[in-house]
């Protein structure tokens, strides 16, 4: 079962390998044609529908989609989620990473970023040399870098904090 939000909020029971189901607790059923990659026709009840994907998020678990030429985002949850939504512990994978420590003792070869810089996920902070290979540090999440906390040509021990974020 999937609780599926965005403008009206849906229940929906999908059979397995099947284009069919229930939604709200009505069987419905489904035919689905690919059209491209990105894009799908599906006819329900005699109606037609053109179902584009444009962004998916797989992490904050959210889809947005262009449907018939309108944009609708979505938010899927499934019983685990709603689960833990209900236990209190929703967001207990989420906990924003505050500091970037040294995975390993090295050498900082360069510094990437200065204090007051907006990151993204996968951006480059810190290249750190550990035995004999050069290793890109990246940022795990979106933030703001609060302090650089190692210099170019410093040695680093595991678990030193090279950079602080707000």
């Amino acid at each position: 079962m999937y609780k599926i939000t965005g403008k009206q909020s849906f229940d929906v029971t999908p059979t397995e390998g099947k284009s069919e189901g229930l939604l709200n607790g009505d069987f419905y059923s489904l035919d689905i044609e690919k059209v491209d990659a990105q894009t799908w026709h599906i006819l329900k009840d005699n109606m037609s529908y053109y179902v584009q994907w444009i962004e998916r998020n797989d992490e904050a678990k959210t889809y947005t989609l262009k449907v018939n030429g309108s944009l609708i985002i979505l938010e899927a949850k499934n019983e685990f989620d709603i689960l833990l939504e209900k236990m209190g512990m929703a967001n207990v994978g989420s906990a924003k990473v505050s500091k970037l420590k040294a995975p390993m003792p090295g050498k900082v070869l360069d510094v990437l970023v200065t204090v007051g810089q907006e990151v993204v996920k996968g951006d480059g902070l810190v290249i750190l040399e550990a035995m004999k290979m050069e290793n890109v540090l990246k940022a795990d999440d979106v933030g703001v870098v609060k302090s650089v906390n190692v210099s170019i040509g410093e040695a680093v021990e595991k678990n030193n904090v090279l950079i602080e974020f707000e």
